[in-house]
């Protein structure tokens, strides 16, 4: 059965942890990685703080060839960056085990990953290959994938559990009367993760509901 974990790092174990050295109060998420023959290349985002240079606030790393600006939105940034060939970390392992990543956030504290694997054996064998690499994983939560139908919509149980939180405590009243960083509190994540979690909700509820929907004759 399909099992999802999630394991946390140390923020200077992770090659963009560099950036909190110069920016300590800025939040860094994946956006997604694409695998291009050996070498792995993230987008991300850098949220929290509006600055002339980002790709300046990262400090050099041998795991990290460069980085890029892609585009900013206020005090959001999407850059990419180039991972080094041959340097080990937890994106390379991820890769050559087959791991599929959900979530990254990195903040000045820790970075914490969200990942699925098609059963529990595959999460197992990434472990594994962390120590082997020295890669200090810990492992703080493990589960089977029990989607809820919602809508005709899959959602994962942390999805619906900040949709539903979100929608008991009025996030989506107009004026609204909870923020996200007040959802997170409660559910014990960050503000980001919870943007996160209601937009990839909200997206499925959507794709699966309007694909159902006909054009009415004119």
């Amino acid at each position: 059965m399909a099992t999802e974990a999630t394991f946390i790092v140390p923020s200077e174990q992770f090659p963009l942890g560099t950036i909190f050295e110069q920016l300590p109060g800025v939040t860094v998420e994946l956006e997604r990685i694409i695998p291009a023959r050996d070498v792995v290349i993230p987008y991300f985002w850098v949220r929290g703080i509006a600055v002339d240079d980002i790709e300046g606030a990262f400090t050099e790393h041998p795991g990290v060839e460069r980085i890029e600006f892609v585009d900013s939105v206020q005090d959001e940034y999407l850059l990419r960056v180039e991972w080094a060939v041959g340097y080990d970390d937890v994106l390379t392992t991820l890769t050559e085990t087959s791991i599929a990543l959900i979530e990254a956030v990195g903040t000045n504290e820790r970075w914490t990953f969200e990942i699925r694997g098609d059963d529990r054996s595959d999460i197992a064998a990434f472990q594994s290959r962390c120590r082997e690499l020295d890669i200090p994983i810990t492992l703080t939560e493990l589960h089977a994938l029990t989607p809820v139908e919602t809508t005709e919509a899959a959602l994962t149980e942390k999805q619906q559990e900040a949709l539903v939180l979100a929608y008991d405590r009025g996030y989506f009243e107009s004026p609204r009367e909870v923020t996200m960083e007040d959802i997170g509190a409660d559910l014990g994540i960050t503000e980001q993760a919870v943007a996160s979690r209601l937009r990839r909700g909200i997206k499925q509820i959507l794709g699966n509901t309007l694909t159902d929907v006909t054009t009415p004759p004119r």
